[in-house]
Order: C-alpha cells, then sequence, then structure tokens
C-alpha cells in the first residue's frame, strides 16, 4: 500500500481536504484535485491548461477586478517566495464567491522554478463563527448598558422613596446606612446616630421616625446643647405654675409632647450630669416629675440621640454616665461623612439644587462636569451642610441654568485672603461676612449659623471670643 501511494503521489493530493492547484511558469493549470472541483464548481477537464485567474480569482470581495499580475499565487511563480493569503474570495463557476485563506508555494526542479502550488480552503464557516461571535459581543456590550441602565434606574427607583427625606446616594457605605435604618425602624429600639456635624443625623432620626409604627405620632426634637442645665429640665419634663421665676403656668415638655411618638435628643454629649441621671430614669421606667411637681408622669415613646462626639471617652473621662451610655447604644447607626461618599455628590447635588429651585424660584438644570470635579475634590469638613451652603451661593449668584464655582472652597486657595492675617483675624472677617448676607439673623434656615455649617451655639460662642456684635 505504502508503494502504492509512492508510485502514485496524486493519490494522496486527491484525498485531502484542502483545494489544490498547481501551476506552471506561464500561470496555466497543471493541476487540480477533486476538494478543489467541489468548492469551485469547476472541473479539471474545464481549467487545466489554461489560465485559471480569470475563472476563480478575478475579482475582489467587493466585484472590483482584481488583475492577474497582482495575483499573490502568479507572484510566487515570478519571484519564488512562499505567501500566505487571508481575506480573498475565489469565485464559483455559478457566480457566487467565497471567503478562502491559502498559501502559494514555489516549486523547483534540479534547483530551477518550474512553477507554483496553490492550497486553498473555504473558511466560511470560520467566518461565521467570527460573525456570530462578534454579534455575540454586541449583544453583550449591549446587554452590558441594559444592566448598567438597570443599574441606574434601581437606584433611581431606591432613592425615589428616600427623596423627599434628603437621604439620597448609592454609594457602599450609605447603602449600608439605609439597610440599617429599614431594619431598625419598625422596632421600638432606642437609636443612637453618630456622625461628624453636617452629616445629616436629624434626617436619619426623621426617616426613623417616618418608617417606624408611630409615623402618624409626634416627633419631638430636643437640641440639649441649646439650654442651660436648668432651663433643659424644663424643657424635657415640662414645669408647674410657680416652679421657678418666670414660670407663670403650667407648661408641658417635650417627653409629654412626644407620648406614643418618638423624642429626638439632638447633641445629646451635651447633656449636663445632673439632667442624665433623670434621663436615664425615663429611659428605664418611662416614668418622670415635671419641674417643681409631685405627680409621676408615664409616657410611651421611643428615644433617638444623636451625637458629633466620641461618648465612650467621655465616660471614661467621667463626663458621661455609663448607664446612661449603654440605655442609647442599643442600635449605633453612623452616618458616614461626606469626604467618605464623594461618588454620591453628583446625585446630592442634583437633590440640592431641586430643593433651592422651589425655595429661590429658580430654575436650575445641575452643574457642569468641572464644578462636579471641583466639589468631588474637596473633603467637606461641614459636610452635607456645608456642600448646601456652597449651592445656594452658587445658584443666588448664578445667572445660567448650569452652575459653575464662581468661588473657591474654604479648604481650597483663596487669592483674595491676607496671608499675613491671624486665623482667628480670618475667622472673624468671614464670620461677620456672613452675618452681612443674613442681616445679623444668627439662627433659622436663613441665619448664619446654618451657611457656616455650625450649631448655634457654637458660632454665638466664636462670635463672644473674636468680639463679633450683630
Amino acid at each position: 500500500m505504502i508503494k502504492q501511494f509512492l508510485n502514485d503521489p496524486t493519490l494522496l493530493l486527491n484525498a485531502v481536504g484542502e483545494g489544490i492547484y498547481g501551476f506552471d511558469l506561464s500561470g496555466n493549470a497543471v493541476f487540480i484535485n477533486p476538494a478543489a472541483e467541489r468548492m469551485t464548481g469547476w472541473k479539471a477537464s474545464e481549467l487545466l491548461g489554461k489560465k485559471i485567474h480569470q475563472y476563480h480569482h478575478h475579482s475582489h470581495a467587493d466585484g472590483s477586478p482584481y488583475p492577474a499580475d497582482e495575483c499573490q499565487i502568479y507572484c510566487t511563480m515570478f519571484d519564488g517566495v512562499h505567501r500566505h493569503v487571508k481575506d480573498e474570495v475565489f469565485w464559483r463557476k455559478d457566480g457566487t464567491q467565497f471567503p478562502v485563506e491559502y498559501t502559494s508555494t514555489p516549486v523547483y526542479k534540479n534547483g530551477q522554478l518550474i512553477g507554483a502550488v496553490a492550497i486553498f480552503r473555504d473558511v466560511s464557516k470560520q467566518h461565521e463563527t467570527e460573525h456570530a461571535l462578534r454579534d455575540a459581543l454586541k449583544q453583550v456590550s449591549a446587554m452590558s448598558e441594559q444592566l448598567k441602565d438597570e443599574n441606574t434606574y434601581l437606584t433611581a427607583q431606591l432613592n425615589e422613596g428616600w427623596q423627599d427625606s434628603g437621604l439620597v446616594g448609592k454609594s457602599h457605605v450609605f447603602q449600608a446606612m439605609l439597610e440599617q435604618i429599614k431594619l431598625v425602624s419598625p422596632t421600638d429600639s432606642t437609636v443612637l446616630i453618630l456622625g461628624e456635624n453636617g452629616t445629616g443625623k436629624e434626617l436619619v432620626a426623621r426617616n426613623l421616625h417616618r418608617l417606624s409604627n408611630r409615623y402618624k405620632q409626634p416627633f419631638i426634637k430636643v437640641n440639649c446643647a441649646a439650654f442651660t442645665p436648668s432651663l433643659l429640665e424644663s424643657e424635657l419634663f415640662g414645669h408647674e405654675k410657680g416652679a421657678f421665676t418666670g414660670a407663670n403656668e403650667r407648661r408641658k415638655g417635650r417627653f409629654e409632647l412626644a407620648d406614643n411618638g418618638t423624642l429626638f435628643l439632638d447633641e445629646i454629649a451635651e447633656l449636663p450630669l445632673e439632667s442624665q441621671s433623670k434621663l436615664l430614669r425615663v429611659l428605664q421606667e418611662r416614668e418622670f416629675e415635671r419641674v417643681g411637681g409631685s405627680s409621676t408622669l408615664t409616657v410611651d415613646i421611643r428615644i433617638i440621640a444623636a451625637t458629633n462626639r466620641d461618648l465612650w471617652q467621655m465616660v471614661e473621662q467621667g463626663h458621661f454616665r455609663i448607664d446612661l451610655y449603654y440605655r442609647l447604644n442599643v442600635f449605633p447607626i453612623r452616618v458616614p461623612a461626606l469626604k467618605e461618599r464623594k461618588e454620591d455628590i453628583p446625585l446630592l447635588s442634583v437633590n440640592l439644587i431641586q430643593q433651592l429651585n422651589k425655595r429661590l424660584g429658580k430654575q436650575l438644570n445641575g452643574l457642569s462636569k468641572k464644578a462636579i470635579s471641583q466639589l468631588q475634590a474637596y473633603d467637606w469638613p461641614g459636610n452635607i451642610r456645608e456642600l448646601q451652603n456652597v449651592l445656594e451661593r452658587e445658584a443666588i449668584l448664578s445667572k445660567h441654568a448650569v452652575l459653575n464655582l464662581t468661588q473657591p472652597l474654604s479648604g481650597q486657595v483663596n487669592s483674595s485672603v491676607n496671608p499675613s492675617l491671624s486665623l482667628n483675624c480670618v475667622v472673624k472677617q468671614h464670620i461677620e461676612t456672613v452675618l452681612d448676607i443674613t442681616n445679623g439673623k444668627i439662627s433659622g434656615p436663613k441665619g448664619a449659623a446654618i451657611r457656616l455649617g455650625m450649631p448655634e451655639s457654637t458660632l454665638r460662642s466664636k462670635m463672644k471670643k473674636l468680639n463679633i456684635e450683630k
């Protein structure tokens, strides 16, 4: 059998699956195997002895002429260079084409070039597979874009429920906080909200109440830093007529007002030690007496407290009762600082601008890309309250629908600042400037304290220290 193949090598050439053409130096076909016949539809008897370029290789895929002197197979006959060609087509007898990949190899005899052999294969299925793969990749890309759109939509849906609350954001740390809020809201557990000034602790408290079973009952807030120790007890527990000078009538305290609802104790760390023990009793027993009274009153309330200070450190320093700490620290929720969730700044800004549009009667569309980059490059020591102030200032100054930052942020270099001034002088100038803008108003939603991103009590303390008069 082996001897038979050696004596007649055409048996092997006829058996292979690739098409084979043999050419002499004139470009005439001297050999055509059955596979070539099957692929092109041209019989060997029709092509042998002829220049077959005009039959199977006369045009490019787009139909433009393919001159014989440019044919890569013929070129091999002349220069003896082996070639491997892709992305060409051969033409069938019926006028149709098919993509091919072929090699043209020179044939030598006694060191003399006598012709060439072209071995080709139909790569239609390979092209179909490539096209299918490209289509699949396009579908994957389209699905990826769709998933992104759906994610954006779902994020919008997720935030839609919080939109009116002011709690918006898609960052992981913020979403984790929202999950905590949803988990603890339906319970009556005491919640301790921790976070820097201006992060939105009161918003968290209000939403804890909004999502609770007490949502139809009152939400009462007490700023523990806003009253002297004697006045604070009266605010919390109420007083009887004549309990102290100026107590001309009986007055209910915040605990009574919050009965069946929620009492929010903001800045709980500022609560004096003598008031802490009375608060502890209410938390334990839900009982108290009005100032100057002897009757014991009972209430059904939920307590939410908030602070920007380290309560445990205050416990260790003896400034906060450890038993009250444990009563308050049942379910702590930490509100992340804005610098920890800068990816939320665009979404937050949109929400704040919508609020400013209503309040200022504006029709602002949003922020420029440059402004967003500037906002995200800043660390926001005043957090969301400071961001709100910056946007409000720019909204007032802007004559365009898209906001840009016209003034440097507080933590960025301002060329108008005199570097020879002391820090206290700069702070004093800034506070006086804001007081001029607010016409000397310190408290309230349009007051200087809100604009400066600090509690009213802190601002008054700084004004006293810096000898600033309204």
